[in-house]
């Protein structure tokens, strides 16, 4: 294992929302051998998750927290969690998330996607990567990742919102969620080769 992706196993990744994006985020993370993941949602699974979000018809009613655990940590062992089950407020999320390297940004609303953003950017020092436009069935390629500050990386198409007949789906809602893990995934090696570097100065 190279120092750089040695440092995935010293990172630390706050995925707030454990909805389409947030369930698929924390997985692929997971399958990278990330260190440690801070999850939090106040939400229970519901049988009109399953098309989009990584739960299985036998954790209908579970905490959306509880269950994504025991997935997660069927996939790695390894891998540190803690979980929150809570509503996230300004108040809340810089506690929540202290520690955090990077924090992922999965609400589905509107309003709680600004408030996340502010929170962070105004309160904590850790970068953000959140969403905006991935709802439909539009074409692939119309979700992009663009980096809009040194600690804030957007991810979608920036206009596709959910609606009646524009709905959320597994496809467009995975490819946005990969998009996002990719950028967090980013960030953490750019922040390995930063420290791998000071060391050898």
């Amino acid at each position: 294992m190279t120092p750089v992706f040695f440092e995935l196993k010293n990172s630390v990744v706050g995925v707030a929302g454990l909805g389409g994006l947030g369930s698929n985020v924390a997985i692929a993370l997971a399958r990278l051998g990330l260190g440690r993941l801070i999850v939090a949602d106040f939400d229970v699974v519901d049988t009109s998750n399953l098309n989009r979000q990584q739960y299985y018809v036998d954790q209908v009613g579970m905490p959306k927290v509880e269950a994504l655990v025991a997935n997660l940590r069927r996939i790695n062992p390894n891998i540190e969690i803690a979980g929150h089950q809570v509503r996230l407020t300004p108040e809340n999320v810089p506690e929540i998330f202290a520690g955090a390297d990077v924090i992922a940004e999965c609400f589905d609303r509107s309003e709680q996607k600004q408030m996340l953003v502010e929170t962070v950017l105004l309160r904590m020092s850790a970068p953000i990567v959140s969403v905006s436009g991935l709802a439909g069935y539009g074409r692939s390629n119309d979700i992009v990742t663009r980096r809009l500050s040194s600690r804030h990386v957007l991810v979608g198409d920036g206009v596709t919102a959910a609606r009646p007949g524009v709905p959320l789906t597994a496809p467009r809602v995975g490819v946005a969620a990969h998009h996002q893990a990719n950028a967090i995934l980013e960030i953490m090696l750019d922040n390995g080769r930063k420290r791998v570097n000071r060391s050898w100065q």
